[in-house]
C-alpha cells in the first residue's frame, strides 16, 4: 500500500503521516530528508524529532532515498518526509535528469514493498511563477516528482489546514 499526502507548508501533512503510520500497528520506520544546514532548519528537525513517538526507528537519509526504502523491512510502515527536501537536496550537486531518474528509482523501491509506505511532499505548484531559473527549476523538478510518486500511490491526498481532501486519479474522472 502506497499514501501519498501533499499540501502547503505546515498544512498538517506530517501530522496526517504520523498518524496513518501509527494506525497501522506495527513497526515504524521513519525517513528523514532534511538537513540540519542552519539554525532555523536545526530547531525544526529538533521540533519533529520531539513529536515522534519514541519506538519508531529513524534513519536520517537526505540523498539516497532509494537504499534508505530498500532496507526498510516488509513489516515495517515506512514514512517518507519529506520529498521535497530531498528533491532540494539533491539540486545542489546534480541535473534535472539524473534527479528524475532518482525519483524513478525511489518509486520503483517504494512499489516493490509489501508493507505500507507514506510519502509526504509539498505542493508547490499552485503558487506565483517564481521570478528566478532556480526557483522555476525547483517547482518543475517537484512537480514531476510528485506526479511520478502520486501516479504509484494507491491514495493521494491533499491537506489543507490540517484536513484530507482525497485526490482522484485522472484515469477515473466522470
Amino acid at each position: 500500500m502506497i499514501t501519498f499526502i501533499t499540501g502547503g507548508a505546515r498544512s498538517g501533512k506530517s501530522t496526517v503521516a504520523a498518524g496513518l503510520a501509527g494506525r497501522d500497528g506495527g513497526p515504524v520506520r521513519f525517513i528523514a530528508t532534511a538537513r540540519p544546514d542552519d539554525h532555523e532548519m536545526a530547531q525544526r528537525i529538533e521540533e519533529h524529532r520531539r513529536d515522534r513517538p519514541a519506538a519508531w526507528s529513524v534513519v536520517e537519509e537526505p540523498i539516497d532515498l532509494v537504499r534508505a526504502v530498500e532496507t526498510a523491512g516488509d513489516s515495517e510502515s515506512v514514512v517518507i518526509d519529506c520529498v521535497t527536501l530531498w528533491i532540494s537536496n539533491l539540486m545542489v550537486e546534480r541535473d534535472d535528469p539524473t534527479i528524475l531518474g532518482m525519483v524513478d528509482a525511489a518509486v520503483a523501491a517504494i512499489v516493490g514493498r509489501t508493507g505500507h509506505t507514506i510519502v509526504v511532499s509539498n505542493e508547490v505548484g499552485s503558487g506565483l511563477v517564481p521570478m528566478d531559473p532556480v526557483g522555476r527549476r525547483f517547482r518543475d523538478l517537484q512537480g514531476r516528482a510528485n506526479q511520478r510518486f502520486a501516479g504509484a500511490a494507491d491514495v493521494a491526498y491533499m491537506v489543507v489546514s490540517g484536513r484530507l481532501l482525497p485526490l482522484q486519479d485522472p484515469g477515473d474522472a466522470v
